[in-house]
């Protein structure tokens, strides 16, 4: 039996202990958005937060999560601060987005969408770090994500858009409202 905590949440998993955690994610604790790509860390598909830091799922075993904080794409937008503070329930909050999923509906980004948990991941724990990051910036902590459909300029555009988001303190709305990635292309980001 494994316990940590899962976006906010206290869990714990039935599983072996060199079980990888994707498959506690998905098979034992039902949270289907982080996705299996290639199961040797290589695609960035199952990438999901441990302590804040991107990890894939796929070779992490679920024993070094022991005690931990995990994140999930499920786990975006919740407030993690605010649930340590009161009794409101994860549930109550979910449907809140974070600024790079914002970002991400703005620009049109997701194609098939099978890559997008993962890229969203890593670009919320980029901008955690970084929170004004550059072309050069966005490319290497984007690097180990794959995304079949190429759209890698919209997940530039939409980083640099969720960086905005943040650094104006603006939270995504309810209601999305579009804008044109392109004129972000055109910007220079130095």
């Amino acid at each position: 039996m494994i316990e940590f905590v899962l976006n906010g949440t206290t869990v714990r998993a039935d599983v072996e202990d060199d079980t990888p955690l994707l498959w506690a994610l998905r098979d034992t604790l039902k949270l289907h958005g982080t996705k299996y790509g290639c199961g040797m860390g290589l695609c960035g598909a199952c990438t999901v937060h441990l302590a804040g830091a991107p990890v894939r799922a796929c070779q992490t075993p679920v024993s070094a999560v022991r005690g931990q904080r995990v994140t999930t794409i499920e786990g975006v937008g919740i407030d993690a601060k605010n649930d340590a503070k009161n009794d409101a329930s994860v549930d109550a909050k979910r449907g809140n987005l974070h600024p790079v999923q914002q970002a991400w509906i703005e620009a049109n980004v997701p194609q098939c969408g099978y890559c997008q948990s993962g890229q969203i991941m890593s670009a919320v724990a980029l901008l955690e770090r970084t929170p004004k990051p550059t072309d050069a910036d966005i490319d290497t902590a984007m690097s180990g994500n794959i995304c079949r459909c190429g759209m890698y300029t919209r997940i530039r555009a939409a980083i640099h858009r969720a960086a905005e988001l943040k650094a104006g303190g603006l939270h995504a709305q309810s209601a999305v409202q579009q804008f044109d990635p392109t004129a972000l292309l055109v910007r220079s980001y130095t």
